[in-house]
């Protein structure tokens, strides 16, 4: 019995081990959970709509405590995200995540929270924005950074388009802050244009000229689309908005470009699925769960609700059927992918080693 005690952790050790390796783009599972609720409100399902929005709060909160603690506890391994190409954009989920919950919050009345969250999600994506490029760019003094590059890289511009959704969402309500969130959204609307087509450059690039093995297909590459599904909200959401200079100056430019952005993404649909098929069936790369699998659900119900949205702002009916169906299809694998996180909490961390 004590030769068990010394060669298997216990529940602490096993939570302690989790936390430290606790990926940084965790946040991915309340971007996904909250934009699902979205869709689900939208097609009038109001009570599963307000439950996805417990679970993507809860999520919330829990991830914000565990990364607290894991910085005060495992601040080298925090370290080391930051300095790594591959996993440090990561970071960039919690300001997506925050104003996904912070729309969906809006949409039950919450504005005075939902601008809180704006505020925290703004500061977040400005001092991240010229962190991470450093830490895990810019000041490696290892060479070529390009063959680190991968779809998380596309998370920053979610990140940016978020911001601009929000802000689009809180400018009706707020009369006396409308022009400054006019500004905001149309400011980190532009930016995320900009990083988007970098991101598209550097993945591109790295695409090309390394060798793309099965294990680097990672889930993440499905961020490309969703951030151009944002994209799509974004505009949507800004073309809505009231009357503002720095809107009135490019309404229509925005317009056009979310129409733009919303049929590049459906055209990325069926190579992802292939190259997951290639990845998975092909090549036989286990099918087994990880925290990148939300950013699979994030841009599938992304997706739905981007259609949605500009088929109803540009009068497109077909584009919003699209919405509607493709929505079910981002259900149906939030469901999927939350049961296998559940299980695989159960198994990898609350189970005891020794229980058969």
């Amino acid at each position: 019995m004590s030769q068990l005690s010394t060669t298997n952790p216990g529940l602490t050790q096993r939570l302690d081990a989790a936390l430290s390796g606790l990926a940084p783009g965790y946040f991915a599972l309340v971007m996904a959970t909250g934009i699902v609720s979205v869709a689900m409100h939208s097609n009038g399902l109001k009570w599963l709509s307000a439950t996805l929005l417990v679970i993507a709060g809860v999520a919330y909160l829990c991830l914000v405590l565990l990364f607290t603690l894991r910085f005060f506890r495992h601040r080298e391994a925090v370290q080391q995200d930051f300095a790594d190409p591959a996993r440090a954009f990561g970071f960039f989920t919690f300001v997506a995540a925050t104003c996904v919950l912070g729309s969906r919050l809006g949409i039950e009345g919450y504005f005075g929270l939902a601008l809180a969250m704006l505020v925290v999600a703004s500061v977040a994506w400005v001092l991240l924005g010229y962190v991470i490029p450093w830490t895990a760019v810019l000041g490696r003094t290892m060479r070529p950074v390009l063959q680190t590059a991968n779809g998380t890289w596309f998370i920053w511009v979610v990140a940016s388009q978020s911001v601009a959704v929000l802000a689009a969402t809180l400018e009706v309500i707020f009369d006396q802050h409308r022009r400054v969130l006019a500004l905001m959204a149309v400011f980190s609307w532009s930016v995320g244009i900009f990083l988007y087509a970098a991101a598209g450059v550097f993945v591109g690039a790295r695409m090309l000229l390394y060798e793309l093995k099965p294990e680097s297909l990672t889930p993440p590459y499905w961020v490309a689309m969703g951030a151009t599904a944002i994209t799509v909200v974004a505009g949507a959401r800004i073309v809505g908005m009231a009357e503002a200079p720095m809107v009135d100056a490019t309404r229509g430019l925005i317009a056009g470009a979310s129409v733009f952005f919303w049929a590049f993404g459906s055209w990325l649909i069926p190579p992802l699925i292939v190259a997951g098929y290639w990845r998975h069936f092909i090549h036989k790369v286990p099918l087994k769960y990880e925290a990148a699998w939300w950013s699979v659900v994030f841009p599938l119900g992304m997706y739905g609700v981007g259609s949605r949205f500009l088929g109803e702002a540009d009068k497109l009916p077909i584009v919003k059927m699209i919405g509607f169906y493709e929505s079910w299809i981002a259900l149906g694998a939030w469901t999927l992918v939350f049961v296998a996180m559940v299980v695989n909490l159960y198994r990898s961390v609350l189970r005891s080693p020794t229980s058969f």
